[in-house]
């Protein structure tokens, strides 16, 4: 992994535009699962601002479902915040393989990067970068289209609802798997990349058969982080 390469680092407008434009596609497939939590808010008795601004707000479609299911006169907010922490703590995992690339970054310009960062994005940033290709312009402007994308589709769900009241059922929950299938297989290949998800998937195998329900999330995303900061720890010493 060659980290060093000033080029890989690199974040300008065009980048970012040019990975807005690359993750459209994707991102109007969000749209109809943004416009089914706009349905559900509004049916759990969430105001239409207050829907839409968690979306701008949160941007993490699962979380916000189980947030939903959740809501009511009386919030558990402990429940709820270990419940959205357990669903989105593969945002560790992405932390971790992103570090070499987001370290170089000042604190203001990588933290602002990950605050759009989801699946799709991360996935396609880490596969340029295994090109050894910027990929900071395609997790950034990629998650910029993400995030647009999912806003208007709690709109869209508020007030036109009615249209996609279950992607399921159009088989649109397949396609950020079948996305994520892809990008991975034809991602970066090394023996550190192995290594984590091997952990990671061990961990969360241990954890399903042995641990309490759902904390298979949380302790796979928490050992596939943990190796990849060690490894990186390594390679600098």
């Amino acid at each position: 992994m060659d980290v060093t390469n000033t080029e890989l680092h690199r974040l300008d407008k065009p980048l970012v535009w040019s990975g807005f434009k690359q993750l459209v596609p994707i991102s109007l497939f969000v749209i109809a699962f943004g416009a089914a939590f706009g349905l559900a808010a509004n049916q759990t008795g969430l105001s239409d601002g207050m829907a839409v601004l968690m979306s701008t707000l949160v941007f993490a479609g699962a979380a916000q479902f189980a947030a939903l299911d959740l809501w009511g006169s009386q919030v558990p907010f402990f429940t709820m915040t270990i419940t959205v922490f357990a669903i989105n703590a593969r945002h560790l995992l992405m932390g971790a393989t992103l570090y070499p690339w987001l370290s170089q970054l000042t604190p203001t310009k990588r933290y602002g990067i990950m605050m759009v960062a989801s699946d799709a994005n991360w996935a396609t940033a880490m596969q340029a970068f295994s090109r050894k290709e910027p990929g900071l312009g395609l997790l950034f402007g990629g998650g910029l289209a993400l995030w647009s994308f999912w806003v208007f589709g709690t709109w869209l769900g508020i007030y036109f609802g009615n249209v996609v009241t279950d992607p399921k059922s159009m088989g649109l929950d397949m396609v950020m798997g079948c996305f994520l299938l892809a990008m991975v297989v034809g991602g970066e290949k090394n023996l550190r990349m192995l290594a984590i998800w091997v952990v990671a998937a061990t961990s969360s195998l241990l954890a399903h058969w042995y641990l309490p329900e759902n904390s298979h999330v949380i302790t796979g995303a928490l050992a596939g982080g943990l190796a990849g900061l060690v490894w990186e720890d390594r390679d600098e010493h």
